[in-house]
């Protein structure tokens, strides 16, 4: 959930990464589910969102990952585990990935100085 939730979590950037924490969270909601009573508003609604298909275009699937972490959040509420609701998570540093435009200009320059170099070596 803090993986979603967290105040510093970057927006998953791909579809795998949206459908890769969106399993972890239905797992989550399976072991958590034995714990709520079967009738509990918070269990029906994340049953819901896991029961439905992950969306496949780029903001309905964020907005479905979302919606699924605040119902497990819920739960995990409901479960008696409050305690674990706010454990905040260690700041660490995430290095971002680079543009892919920056991984090219990058790659250029590599091989232009490398080009510049080998001009510059004499022929004999």
């Amino acid at each position: 959930m803090l993986l979603v939730l967290g105040e510093d979590s970057p927006l998953p950037e791909s579809d795998t990464d949206v459908k890769d924490l969106v399993l972890r969270l239905r797992g989550h909601v399976q072991h958590l589910g034995p714990l709520a009573s079967p009738t509990e508003p918070a269990l029906l609604r994340a049953q819901q969102l896991c029961s439905e298909s992950i969306p496949g275009d780029y903001l309905p699937g964020r907005v479905h990952l979302v919606n699924l972490a605040v119902a497990t959040q819920q739960l995990l509420a409901v479960a008696g585990n409050d305690v674990a609701v706010t454990v905040k998570s260690p700041r660490r540093r995430r290095w971002r990935k680079p543009p892919m435009n920056v991984l090219r200009g990058a790659v250029f320059a590599l091989a232009f100085a490398v080009l510049v170099l080998a001009a510059s070596v004499s022929r004999r």
